[in-house]
Order: structure tokens, then C-alpha cells, then sequence
């Protein structure tokens, strides 16, 4: 087991989880990552931009700063470096497909009106039962995707 990258989890789950804690306690707002891109594109609430751009720039910000100060991408991809050099590769099923479930995931998100963020993270720490069956949900649907993938399509590794 190595316990370097399961420290690290852990600090990264209790950072999540004081980020949302921090959120709801200082503004009353979920830390729901589709809703707050979603509500900053559409400009609603009026005069509610300022913390959803800010929240955001923190999440994408956070890892270019782990790797200037030499952290690395951590596990990303198993950790794997292809052949030049780079960790992070190729969509495994092309540019197209990542795009057409990046727009389903905005479906599924539209209509379970929140996503993994909002209802597993906050809306269990709420002991939501609304977001209970929609993370359950979320988790069923992934078995069943990665199964169809790897073993009906033959698509992935």
C-alpha cells in the first residue's frame, strides 16, 4: 500500500469537505460544481458572479499550483507516462465521443438537478434522501457504463 497517495486523498477529501463546509457556512450555498457553472453562464442570481467565478478559479488554480511547487499530477491516469513522456494521453475513445458525453453529463446534470459535487458530497452530508438515490443513481449508471465499454464494446482497458 503506499501511504503517500492515501494521504493525500485524505487531504484532499477533508479540503473538499471544509471548502463545502466553508461555503454553506459563510454564503448558504451548495458547493455543486454544474450548478455554479451553470448559475455563473446564466447570470442568476443577479449580482451572484462574484463567489462562483472565484470558486472556480480556486478549483482550476489549485492543481497548477500543486505542480509549480513540485507536487506533480500526483496519480493521475495510474500514474502511467507513455512513451512521450506525457501522463496524461489521448481520450481512449476519441475527441468525439469525450464530447458527446460531456454533453450527456450536462443532460444528467440538468436533470438530477445537481451533480456528484452537489448531491454526494453536500447533499449526503445533509442526509438528503433526494440525493441519496441521485448518487446511488450516478454510481449504478458508471458500473454499468464502464461494464458496457469494457466488456460488451470492447472499448477500454
Amino acid at each position: 500500500m503506499d501511504w503517500s497517495s492515501s494521504l493525500q486523498g485524505l487531504a484532499g477529501g477533508v479540503l473538499i469537505g471544509l471548502s463545502a463546509t466553508w461555503l454553506m457556512a459563510t454564503l448558504g450555498r451548495i458547493a455543486g460544481i454544474s450548478g455554479i457553472i451553470g448559475n455563473l453562464i446564466t447570470a442568476r442570481p443577479k449580482g451572484d458572479s462574484a463567489w462562483r467565478l472565484t470558486f472556480l478559479l480556486g478549483l482550476i488554480s489549485s492543481p497548477l499550483v500543486v505542480m509549480l511547487l513540485g507536487g506533480g499530477l500526483g496519480n493521475v491516469a495510474g500514474g502511467a507516462v507513455d512513451a512521450t513522456g506525457r501522463v496524461i494521453g489521448e481520450p481512449a475513445g476519441g475527441v468525439a465521443l469525450m464530447l458527446v458525453a460531456g454533453l450527456l453529463v450536462g443532460l444528467g446534470t440538468g436533470l438530477g438537478s445537481g451533480c456528484t459535487s452537489g448531491h454526494g458530497v453536500c447533499g449526503l452530508s445533509r442526509l438528503s434522501v433526494r440525493s441519496m438515490v441521485a448518487t446511488v443513481t450516478f454510481l449504478v449508471m458508471a458500473i454499468i457504463t464502464v461494464f458496457v465499454v469494457r466488456h460488451v464494446i470492447g472499448g477500454g482497458a
